[in-house]
Protein backbone atom coordinates (compact mmCIF):
# COMPACT_ATOMS: atom_id res chain seq x y z
CA UNK A 1 0.00 0.00 0.00
CA UNK A 2 2.77 2.44 0.98
CA UNK A 3 4.68 1.66 -2.19
CA UNK A 4 1.53 2.25 -4.20
CA UNK A 5 0.97 5.63 -2.56
CA UNK A 6 4.58 6.63 -3.23
CA UNK A 7 4.21 5.60 -6.86
CA UNK A 8 1.04 7.66 -7.20
CA UNK A 9 2.73 10.66 -5.64
CA UNK A 10 5.73 10.29 -7.96
CA UNK A 11 3.44 10.07 -10.97
CA UNK A 12 1.54 13.15 -9.83
CA UNK A 13 4.69 15.18 -9.25
CA UNK A 14 6.03 14.19 -12.66
CA UNK A 15 3.15 16.14 -14.20
CA UNK A 16 4.97 19.25 -13.03
CA UNK A 17 8.60 18.13 -12.75
CA UNK A 18 10.98 16.69 -15.31
CA UNK A 19 11.52 12.95 -15.64
CA UNK A 20 15.24 13.72 -15.92
CA UNK A 21 16.61 13.45 -12.33
CA UNK A 22 19.26 16.15 -12.82
CA UNK A 23 16.77 18.55 -14.39
CA UNK A 24 14.21 17.79 -11.71
CA UNK A 25 16.70 18.57 -8.95
CA UNK A 26 17.88 21.73 -10.71
CA UNK A 27 14.37 23.09 -11.10
CA UNK A 28 13.49 22.34 -7.48
CA UNK A 29 16.72 24.00 -6.34
CA UNK A 30 16.10 27.19 -8.32
CA UNK A 31 12.57 27.39 -6.97
CA UNK A 32 13.76 26.75 -3.42
CA UNK A 33 16.42 29.42 -3.77
CA UNK A 34 13.94 32.08 -4.89
CA UNK A 35 12.61 33.03 -1.41
CA UNK A 36 16.16 33.97 -0.33
CA UNK A 37 16.87 36.66 -2.92
CA UNK A 38 13.22 37.73 -3.09
CA UNK A 39 13.10 38.32 0.67
CA UNK A 40 16.45 40.08 0.59
CA UNK A 41 15.40 42.54 -2.12
CA UNK A 42 11.65 42.99 -1.74
CA UNK A 43 11.27 41.96 1.90
CA UNK A 44 14.20 43.82 3.46
CA UNK A 45 16.00 46.32 1.23
CA UNK A 46 12.97 47.97 -0.38
CA UNK A 47 10.41 48.13 2.46
CA UNK A 48 13.01 49.33 4.98
CA UNK A 49 14.44 51.75 2.40
CA UNK A 50 17.99 50.55 3.03
CA UNK A 51 18.79 51.64 -0.51
CA UNK A 52 18.66 55.28 0.61
CA UNK A 53 22.14 54.90 2.13
CA UNK A 54 23.54 52.63 -0.60
CA UNK A 55 26.50 53.73 -2.67
CA UNK A 56 27.80 52.04 -5.82
CA UNK A 57 29.54 49.43 -3.67
CA UNK A 58 26.46 48.50 -1.64
CA UNK A 59 24.35 48.10 -4.77
CA UNK A 60 26.98 45.84 -6.30
CA UNK A 61 27.23 43.79 -3.10
CA UNK A 62 23.45 43.41 -3.06
CA UNK A 63 23.54 41.91 -6.54
CA UNK A 64 26.43 39.60 -5.66
CA UNK A 65 24.78 38.37 -2.45
CA UNK A 66 21.55 37.68 -4.36
CA UNK A 67 23.11 35.89 -7.33
CA UNK A 68 26.33 34.12 -6.30
CA UNK A 69 24.76 31.49 -4.02
CA UNK A 70 22.75 30.20 -6.99
CA UNK A 71 26.10 29.11 -8.45
CA UNK A 72 27.93 28.17 -5.24
CA UNK A 73 25.32 26.06 -3.46
CA UNK A 74 25.00 23.39 -6.21
CA UNK A 75 28.79 23.17 -6.38
CA UNK A 76 29.27 22.67 -2.63
CA UNK A 77 26.11 20.63 -2.05
CA UNK A 78 25.19 18.92 -5.33
CA UNK A 79 21.95 17.03 -5.60
CA UNK A 80 22.00 13.26 -5.44
CA UNK A 81 21.25 13.03 -9.15
CA UNK A 82 24.26 15.22 -9.96
CA UNK A 83 26.92 13.57 -7.82
CA UNK A 84 27.73 10.94 -10.40
CA UNK A 85 27.66 13.39 -13.32
CA UNK A 86 30.54 15.51 -14.65
CA UNK A 87 29.85 19.16 -13.87
CA UNK A 88 29.21 20.07 -17.51
CA UNK A 89 26.42 17.47 -17.75
CA UNK A 90 24.48 18.78 -14.76
CA UNK A 91 21.25 20.53 -15.63
CA UNK A 92 21.76 23.46 -13.26
CA UNK A 93 25.00 24.30 -15.11
CA UNK A 94 23.24 24.25 -18.48
CA UNK A 95 20.28 26.28 -17.22
CA UNK A 96 22.58 28.80 -15.58
CA UNK A 97 24.66 29.21 -18.76
CA UNK A 98 21.52 29.73 -20.88
CA UNK A 99 20.19 32.36 -18.48
CA UNK A 100 23.58 34.06 -18.04
CA UNK A 101 23.83 34.63 -21.80
CA UNK A 102 20.19 35.61 -22.28
CA UNK A 103 20.08 37.98 -19.31
CA UNK A 104 23.44 39.52 -20.25
CA UNK A 105 22.17 40.36 -23.72
CA UNK A 106 18.93 41.61 -22.19
CA UNK A 107 20.71 44.01 -19.88
CA UNK A 108 23.50 45.16 -22.15
CA UNK A 109 21.36 45.70 -25.26
CA UNK A 110 17.63 45.54 -24.55
CA UNK A 111 17.69 47.91 -21.57
CA UNK A 112 18.25 50.66 -24.12
CA UNK A 113 14.86 49.85 -25.62
CA UNK A 114 13.42 50.57 -22.18
CA UNK A 115 15.16 53.93 -22.32
CA UNK A 116 14.10 54.81 -25.87
CA UNK A 117 10.71 53.08 -26.21
CA UNK A 118 9.32 52.91 -22.69
CA UNK A 119 10.77 56.08 -21.19
CA UNK A 120 12.46 54.26 -18.30
CA UNK A 121 15.61 55.33 -16.46
CA UNK A 122 17.84 54.20 -13.59
CA UNK A 123 18.72 56.98 -11.16
CA UNK A 124 20.43 55.13 -8.31
CA UNK A 125 24.21 55.37 -7.88
CA UNK A 126 25.90 52.46 -9.63
CA UNK A 127 28.86 51.33 -11.60
CA UNK A 128 27.67 50.73 -15.13
CA UNK A 129 28.44 48.92 -18.34
CA UNK A 130 26.91 50.38 -21.49
CA UNK A 131 24.99 52.72 -19.16
CA UNK A 132 23.33 49.75 -17.41
CA UNK A 133 23.98 49.19 -13.67
CA UNK A 134 26.04 46.11 -12.85
CA UNK A 135 23.54 45.27 -10.13
CA UNK A 136 20.79 44.67 -12.67
CA UNK A 137 22.92 42.11 -14.51
CA UNK A 138 23.17 40.09 -11.30
CA UNK A 139 19.57 40.46 -10.13
CA UNK A 140 18.21 39.65 -13.58
CA UNK A 141 19.96 36.29 -13.49
CA UNK A 142 18.09 35.01 -10.43
CA UNK A 143 14.83 36.61 -11.56
CA UNK A 144 15.00 34.93 -14.94
CA UNK A 145 15.89 31.56 -13.43
CA UNK A 146 12.72 31.73 -11.35
CA UNK A 147 10.55 32.86 -14.25
CA UNK A 148 11.83 30.20 -16.63
CA UNK A 149 11.60 27.31 -14.16
CA UNK A 150 8.03 28.38 -13.37
CA UNK A 151 7.30 28.39 -17.09
CA UNK A 152 8.84 24.93 -17.47
CA UNK A 153 6.66 23.46 -14.76
CA UNK A 154 3.41 25.00 -15.95
CA UNK A 155 4.05 24.12 -19.59
CA UNK A 156 4.86 20.54 -18.60
CA UNK A 157 1.68 20.28 -16.57
CA UNK A 158 -0.39 21.76 -19.38
CA UNK A 159 1.09 19.35 -21.91
CA UNK A 160 0.04 16.42 -19.74
CA UNK A 161 -3.47 17.85 -19.43
CA UNK A 162 -4.05 18.35 -23.16
CA UNK A 163 -2.13 15.33 -24.46
CA UNK A 164 -5.31 13.71 -25.81
CA UNK A 165 -6.44 16.75 -27.79
CA UNK A 166 -5.73 17.24 -31.52
CA UNK A 167 -2.20 18.49 -32.15
CA UNK A 168 -3.27 21.84 -33.61
CA UNK A 169 -5.43 22.51 -30.53
CA UNK A 170 -2.47 21.65 -28.31
CA UNK A 171 -0.29 24.19 -30.13
CA UNK A 172 -2.93 26.90 -29.77
CA UNK A 173 -3.38 26.24 -26.05
CA UNK A 174 0.36 26.11 -25.38
CA UNK A 175 0.88 29.32 -27.33
CA UNK A 176 -1.94 31.05 -25.50
CA UNK A 177 -0.52 29.99 -22.15
CA UNK A 178 2.97 31.25 -23.05
CA UNK A 179 1.53 34.62 -24.08
CA UNK A 180 -0.59 34.90 -20.94
CA UNK A 181 2.18 33.80 -18.57
CA UNK A 182 4.71 36.10 -20.24
CA UNK A 183 2.49 39.14 -19.87
CA UNK A 184 1.54 38.24 -16.30
CA UNK A 185 5.17 37.88 -15.21
CA UNK A 186 6.22 41.08 -16.97
CA UNK A 187 3.34 42.99 -15.38
CA UNK A 188 3.97 41.45 -11.97
CA UNK A 189 7.63 42.43 -12.00
CA UNK A 190 6.78 45.99 -12.99
CA UNK A 191 4.32 46.28 -10.11
CA UNK A 192 6.65 44.51 -7.66
CA UNK A 193 9.41 47.11 -8.08
CA UNK A 194 7.05 50.08 -8.09
CA UNK A 195 8.04 50.97 -4.52
CA UNK A 196 11.68 51.40 -5.54
CA UNK A 197 11.85 55.10 -6.48
CA UNK A 198 15.09 55.02 -8.47
CA UNK A 199 13.77 53.05 -11.42
CA UNK A 200 11.56 55.66 -13.03
CA UNK A 201 9.12 55.89 -15.95
CA UNK A 202 7.78 58.85 -17.88
CA UNK A 203 4.28 57.38 -17.61
CA UNK A 204 3.89 54.60 -15.05
CA UNK A 205 0.35 53.66 -16.10
CA UNK A 206 1.46 53.19 -19.72
CA UNK A 207 4.40 51.14 -18.52
CA UNK A 208 2.12 48.80 -16.58
CA UNK A 209 -0.27 48.20 -19.46
CA UNK A 210 1.72 48.55 -22.69
CA UNK A 211 5.29 48.45 -21.42
CA UNK A 212 4.60 45.09 -19.79
CA UNK A 213 3.61 43.76 -23.21
CA UNK A 214 6.89 45.04 -24.64
CA UNK A 215 8.81 43.38 -21.81
CA UNK A 216 6.82 40.17 -22.28
CA UNK A 217 8.37 39.80 -25.76
CA UNK A 218 11.47 38.51 -23.97
CA UNK A 219 9.48 35.62 -22.58
CA UNK A 220 7.33 34.92 -25.64
CA UNK A 221 10.59 33.70 -27.17
CA UNK A 222 12.57 32.46 -24.20
CA UNK A 223 10.02 30.34 -22.34
CA UNK A 224 9.48 27.70 -25.05
CA UNK A 225 13.16 27.70 -26.05
CA UNK A 226 14.48 27.32 -22.50
CA UNK A 227 12.01 24.50 -21.88
CA UNK A 228 13.76 22.32 -24.47
CA UNK A 229 17.01 21.90 -22.51
CA UNK A 230 17.31 18.21 -21.52
CA UNK A 231 13.52 17.84 -21.75
CA UNK A 232 13.31 14.87 -24.10
CA UNK A 233 14.60 11.55 -22.75
CA UNK A 234 17.85 10.61 -24.49
CA UNK A 235 18.37 14.12 -25.90
CA UNK A 236 20.85 15.64 -23.46
CA UNK A 237 22.33 18.96 -24.48
CA UNK A 238 26.00 19.87 -24.27
CA UNK A 239 27.16 23.34 -23.26
CA UNK A 240 27.95 24.58 -26.80
CA UNK A 241 24.39 23.72 -27.85
CA UNK A 242 23.04 25.53 -24.78
CA UNK A 243 25.07 28.64 -25.59
CA UNK A 244 24.08 28.70 -29.26
CA UNK A 245 20.41 28.21 -28.38
CA UNK A 246 20.46 31.08 -25.90
CA UNK A 247 22.20 33.36 -28.39
CA UNK A 248 19.60 32.40 -31.00
CA UNK A 249 16.78 33.27 -28.61
CA UNK A 250 18.47 36.58 -27.82
CA UNK A 251 18.81 37.46 -31.50
CA UNK A 252 15.14 36.70 -32.15
CA UNK A 253 14.07 38.91 -29.24
CA UNK A 254 16.33 41.69 -30.53
CA UNK A 255 14.67 41.54 -33.96
CA UNK A 256 11.15 41.71 -32.50
CA UNK A 257 12.03 44.57 -30.15
CA UNK A 258 13.54 46.57 -32.95
CA UNK A 259 10.53 45.99 -35.17
CA UNK A 260 8.40 47.47 -32.36
CA UNK A 261 10.79 50.43 -32.10
CA UNK A 262 10.60 51.17 -35.83
CA UNK A 263 6.94 50.50 -36.59
CA UNK A 264 5.12 51.22 -33.30
CA UNK A 265 7.50 53.68 -31.69
CA UNK A 266 7.60 54.84 -28.07
CA UNK A 267 4.69 54.32 -25.71
CA UNK A 268 5.17 57.77 -24.15
CA UNK A 269 6.26 61.20 -25.41
CA UNK A 270 10.03 61.45 -25.13
CA UNK A 271 12.15 64.60 -25.10
CA UNK A 272 14.30 63.31 -27.96
CA UNK A 273 12.92 61.52 -31.00
CA UNK A 274 15.05 58.42 -30.99
CA UNK A 275 12.79 55.59 -32.04
CA UNK A 276 12.70 56.28 -35.77
CA UNK A 277 16.45 56.84 -36.03
CA UNK A 278 18.38 54.38 -38.21
CA UNK A 279 20.59 51.85 -36.50
CA UNK A 280 20.05 50.51 -33.00
CA UNK A 281 19.30 52.32 -29.74
CA UNK A 282 22.61 51.46 -28.09
CA UNK A 283 24.66 53.03 -30.90
CA UNK A 284 26.59 56.18 -30.01
CA UNK A 285 24.28 59.16 -29.88
CA UNK A 286 21.09 57.16 -29.71
CA UNK A 287 20.60 57.40 -25.95
CA UNK A 288 21.80 60.95 -25.33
Amino acid sequence: MAAGRRSARDQSSSLWLSSNPSKRWGEVFFLSYTPFWLTLCLGIVVPFKLYESFTELEYLLLGLVAALPSFLIPVVWPGEADRSLPWKERYWVKASLWIVIFSYVGNYFWTHYFFTVLGASYTFPSWRMNNVPHTTFLLTHVCFLFYHVTSNMTLRRLRHSIADLPENIQWVMLGAWILALSYFIAYLETVAISNFPYYQFVDRASMYKVGSLFYAIYFFVSFPMFMRIDEKPGDLWDLPRVAVDSLGAAMLVTIVLDLWRIFLGPIVPLPIKQCNEPGLPWFLGQTK
